[in-house]
């Protein structure tokens, strides 16, 4: 079995594997739902919208829970924490993905306009509200959250919902709205055609300007903030215990790690230039390249933050030395042992799976297929 401390850093990029999957497979149905009432002027048009990603959404799920999944069984003191201090956000992300399933599947079950109008603007709820409140919760995590650990590793938060709605993290929560919308118009315009595509292009080019802008902004913003620092001895190997390390807050530090590895700058350039390359191949008609520069974007910022704070996970801006970091606040060495080579089998059967799917399913949804499928189509 590989030592604790390999495996610590395996299950660090597992977890970021996991949110970038996530990022790429459930975000560009959520794009495609945020564009819905934009991109559709009528109701046929709008139906064209959803049976691009209509095959697919479902089994996309599977990233978000998935990632979930890993969270518990490999940071539980993450899980723990965060749930408890991200509580109201997560119910608002929860009530908005309730109305996904719900949406697609009765939408265009009623023959009234008004209830298909109403399904609309539910899915596009759907579609940009947990993109934007997870964006905000990394722009809390980048600032520290008011969490703090007992003698028994009970974890007690003192913030509230509203707090969470700062100002640095209101831009990241922009940032990650505008690529999930990049991404989800990118899609949309390799699967659709006619006035459908020339509208998700445009609203691609509208998405990568913000998402550029936001992300530099977001840089420069973030080296004048309070990063935080480990100025303890640290044992990779050793067993968990949050409460032993030494942790101080100083301007700068997070961008210690790009001076240590200057190879790390390759991610923040993948989140400027991947939005604007994505534009310039669409303007090409290259639609698979395009999405794949939206991917590499979505790599680009997400890696940027991961990045930026390793090997802190979740910092303590009450407490800074209970902040949760890769090495104190994962499993034991048996569970991340069995849960890697679990990974190591399960994963590629998952991805050869998605694989097929999406290469069986592929080609334009266009007006004449929802006419000729008008029961079966969304």
């Amino acid at each position: 079995m590989l030592d604790y401390a390999t495996l610590k850093i395996i299950w660090w990029l597992l977890v970021g594997v996991l949110l970038v999957g996530f990022a790429v497979m459930d975000g560009h149905d959520m794009g495609v739902g945020t564009l819905l009432p934009f991109v559709g002027r009528n109701d046929l048009e709008r139906r064209v919208v959803l049976n691009t990603v209509g095959p697919h959404w479902e089994g996309n799920q599977v990233w978000f829970i998935t990632g979930g999944g890993a969270l518990f069984a490999a940071w539980p003191l993450v899980y723990a924490a965060a749930f408890s201090g991200f509580y109201w956000a997560m119910l608002v992300v929860l009530g908005a993905l309730f109305l996904r399933p719900v949406g697609f599947d009765y939408r265009s079950k009623v023959q009234d306009s008004r209830w298909r109008s109403a399904w609309d603007w539910g899915l596009f709820v759907g579609g940009a509200v947990p993109p934007l409140i997870f964006g905000v919760a990394f722009g809390n995590l980048l600032q520290g959250v008011p969490f703090q650990f007992d003698n028994y590793l009970v974890s007690s938060y003192s913030g509230s919902f509203w707090q969470l709605l700062n100002p640095f993290a209101l831009l990241a929560g922009v940032v990650s709205s505008a690529m999930i919308t990049l991404h989800g118009a990118v899609y949309l315009a390799h699967r659709s055609q006619g006035l459908i595509q020339t509208r998700a292009v445009n609203a691609a080019m509208a998405a990568a300007l913000v998402t550029v802008l936001a992300f530099v902004g977001a840089g420069v913003w973030l080296q004048s903030l309070a990063g935080y620092r480990i100025s303890s001895v640290i044992d990779p190997g050793a067993l968990v215990d949050p409460m032993s390390k030494t942790v101080v807050r100083e301007v700068g530090a997070w961008m210690a790690n790009y001076g240590r590895q200057p190879w790390l700058w390759l991610l923040p350039a993948l989140g400027v230039l991947g939005p604007l390359l994505a534009v310039l191949l669409l303007r090409t008609d290259r639609t698979l390249s395009a999405f794949v520069c939206s991917s590499l974007a979505l790599l680009g910022v997400i890696g940027t933050a991961g990045a930026s704070m390793f090997p802190f996970i979740m910092p303590s801006s009450s407490l800074p030395a209970a902040s949760l970091t890769v090495w104190d606040s994962v499993s034991s060495h048996l569970t991340l042992g069995i849960m890697f080579w679990v990974t190591l089998i399960f994963m590629p059967l998952i991805l050869f799976y998605t694989s097929w799917a999406y290469r069986v399913m592929r080609g334009k949804v266009t007006a004449a297929y929802v006419k000729e499928n008008e029961h079966g189509a969304y």
